[in-house]
């Protein structure tokens, strides 16, 4: 991550404690290519330190999405997936038929934020967003 600083970095500059376990959670979410469950990150953590558990992990997690710092998102299966915010923002096509997972750029949602704020005064959070629907290969 040359030239911006990492999650641990940002959280020390904003006052927080860098305990061991709260360190081994972020790692395993910066070491991730991909979004990540509490249930990946905690697997992951445990290879460092056996006795974290899933309170750890949960709150963690809360903190950082509180911050800001990672994305939380539901992309079908019942659970949430976490990405750190600074990794290239993208939304997500989700076949509900097959599940397949098709990332999109961000900017597809510019003008609906626009339009969004403009029409309705709202200023909505199009930081990661999952779509669901039927991809070109399960259309009927």
């Amino acid at each position: 991550m040359k030239g911006r600083k990492g999650l641990l970095e940002i959280l020390r500059d904003k006052g927080y404690r860098l305990t061991p376990q709260r360190m081994i959670v972020v790692e395993a979410i910066e070491a991730s290519d991909d979004h990540i469950s509490a249930e990946e990150i905690r697997d992951m953590a445990r290879a460092k330190y056996p006795y974290i558990n899933m309170s750890t992990v949960y709150r963690t997690l809360e903190l950082l999405v509180e911050e800001g710092l990672v994305t939380e998102t539901d992309l079908g299966g019942g659970r949430s997936l976490y990405h750190p915010t600074m990794k290239a923002q993208h939304h997500h096509l989700v076949c509900r038929k097959c599940a397949k997972v098709k990332d999109i750029d961000a900017s597809v949602f510019q003008r609906l934020k626009g339009e969004l704020k403009s029409q309705y005064g709202f200023d909505a959070d199009l930081e990661h967003v999952g779509i669901f629907g039927t991809c070109e290969d399960c259309h009927d």
